[in-house]
């Protein structure tokens, strides 16, 4: 037993651990959390240690967590769930009211959802009605009082001063490694439908030359872009979490996409004390894992 007592999982190392499964590795995982490369790798070290056992492995092209690491990611998920939860509920302020809150595609399949549902366990007095639209359509539902606010995709040169930026993220042109893009002529496009922000830049300002793009598939979709692309129907603009191992990334002869950003964008409203710390809790989220991981 004493043994056992002489063993600690800290909660600081376990969000290292986690970081590292979500952005692939020790480097990025440090960028993420605003640690030095060194200082994540000395708290995985001790975790090590005291566990007596190797979590990460460090042979070339070896998968990035040994089996007993593997095993510890999925009670450091559970663990911290429920320590964050802990530190919350204990230190909330009772808050009531309504929040009407716009959301993408995109995040609805990441991890926000458990953020939300925490949120509604902890604040069981604050109604939150949840609609999922296009980027385009929650910004003038915004701009019309529709919504108290909205998680949003942009370009990241469209940011506000008082937008709350989540995270950034790399758009690109893809496509499967059989289609070979024509030398003169219409390239096959599979675009989303016309409230699409990425379709429009396409159409605007990415056929400047002799490009010509023709829409050979349309839907709204993400996950049925991804389907179109792995099946060699065309070229889409996806961004980075939309990728997959059978993708190509496609750098000529098309132009460059904008950067993203995934943000909070709030109405021109009086101040909402529920919409506060909704928005606070989510930024807080974000910032300790680095981004919204994709729901499994």
């Amino acid at each position: 037993m004493s043994e056992l007592n002489s063993r600690r999982l800290e909660i600081d190392a376990l969000r290292v651990l986690l970081a590292v499964r979500r952005h692939g590795g020790v480097t990025r995982a440090a960028k993420s959390l605003g640690l030095s490369q060194s200082a994540v790798s000395h708290k995985i070290k001790r975790l090590e240690g005291s566990l007596d056992c190797d979590l990460l492995s460090r042979k070339p092209g070896a998968a990035v967590f040994t089996a007993a690491g593997e095993d510890l990611l999925d009670y450091a998920e559970r663990i911290l769930g429920l320590h964050d939860e802990a530190l919350l509920s204990l230190t909330k302020t009772p808050l009531a009211g309504r929040i009407a809150l716009g959301l993408t595609e995109d995040t609805t399949c990441t991890d926000l959802a458990r953020i939300l549902g925490r949120f509604r366990r902890l604040h069981p007095h604050v109604a939150v009605r949840t609609k999922v639209r296009m980027s385009l359509v929650l910004r003038a539902m915004l701009e019309r009082g529709e919504l108290d606010a909205a998680i949003i995709q942009i370009f990241a040169h469209e940011v506000r001063p008082t937008d709350v930026v989540l995270f950034r993220e790399q758009l690109h042109w893809v496509k499967h490694p059989d289609v070979i893009l024509p030398p003169d002529g219409p390239i096959p496009f599979l675009s989303f439908d016309d409230e699409c922000f990425y379709r429009q830049w396409a159409f605007d300002i990415g056929q400047d030359g002799d490009l010509f793009l023709e829409t050979v598939f349309e839907c709204a979709s993400a996950a049925g872009i991804v389907a179109a692309v792995t099946s060699a129907l065309g070229v889409a603009l996806l961004s980075e979490r939309h990728l997959r191992p059978e993708m190509s990334i496609v750098t000529t002869p098309l132009p460059t996409p904008p950067a993203l950003a995934y943000v909070v964008r709030r109405a021109r409203k009086s101040r909402n004390p529920a919409l506060d710390t909704l928005v606070a809790e989510i930024e807080t989220e974000v910032r300790r894992h680095g981004g919204l991981s994709l729901a499994s």
